[in-house]
């Protein structure tokens, strides 16, 4: 479980000699949200890889309460965070089981507070078959809003102390997206958060906002101090028509 923080210290890292990220550093406290945003192929979806395990800095240290990221086994590290994609990975199989996925036992009380915290218990309670409804591959019966909010209450049915989205919300349409996104504010409530977003409107309200362009660190703020500053996360804003 996460007590304290986490921290990146001055982290670097290359994809054979091209470097992705360069000196990264900042930190994460229990129950914060941060956002990560800036051009694409910027190295955001990288720190969330390195923190997950699947790459090794080059150089820096990631700690997780102090500790170096290198002395928790892989697989501790990968139950501590529940990550939510563009792409809503389901199979084909009941509701049910596409959200207890992963050897997790069904729990009624626990799976009823995730689909309600997920914004899918309306539309769950309106199926013939409610959670024993089955979903067809990758979810192909449900809407692109209805496949993500499965996707968020799986990540929170396993009740992972820190969860990330990471582009969650990048491929809806807006009233989708509305759906889904009142699913985030309500998951970050009390949850360690990260978001990776090109639309900035879904980040207004995270606790500090990180600008990373070409692998760098550009500016760090909230939503309005960001704003003010007229760099890249104000223009970016402008262009989105978002003051």
């Amino acid at each position: 479980d996460l007590k304290k923080s986490i921290e990146f210290n001055k982290v670097s890292f290359a994809y054979d000699s091209e470097n992705v990220i360069e000196d990264i550093s900042f930190t994460i406290k229990k129950g914060e949200s941060i956002a990560l945003v800036g051009p694409s192929g910027g190295g955001k979806s990288t720190i969330v890889d390195l923190l997950s395990k699947f790459y090794t800095p080059r150089d820096g240290d990631i700690k997780i309460d102090g500790k170096d990221i290198n002395s928790y086994l892989t697989e501790d590290i990968r139950k501590m965070i529940g990550i939510v994609t563009q792409e809503s990975l389901l199979f084909h199989d009941t509701i049910k089981n596409n959200i207890c996925f992963g050897g997790e036992k069904y729990d009624s009380k626990n799976f009823e507070k995730a689909i309600k915290i997920a914004n899918a218990y309306e539309f769950i309670s309106k199926l013939d078959k409610k959670y024993d409804t089955i979903i067809g591959e990758r979810g192909l019966k449900l809407s692109g809003g209805q496949r993500q909010r499965i996707c968020i209450a799986r990540a929170i049915y396993k009740n992972p102390p820190i969860l990330v989205f990471d582009e969650a919300t990048s491929s809806l349409d807006s009233k989708s997206e509305k759906s889904v996104q009142s699913a985030v504010e309500k998951v970050m409530k009390d949850r360690t958060t990260i978001i990776i977003a090109h639309r900035l409107s879904t980040i207004k309200n995270v606790d500090k906002i990180i600008v990373i362009d070409k692998g760098r660190i550009i500016e760090v703020g909230s939503h309005k101090e960001l704003i003010k500053k007229n760099n890249i996360y104000s223009k970016l804003s402008k262009m989105q028509n978002l003051s």
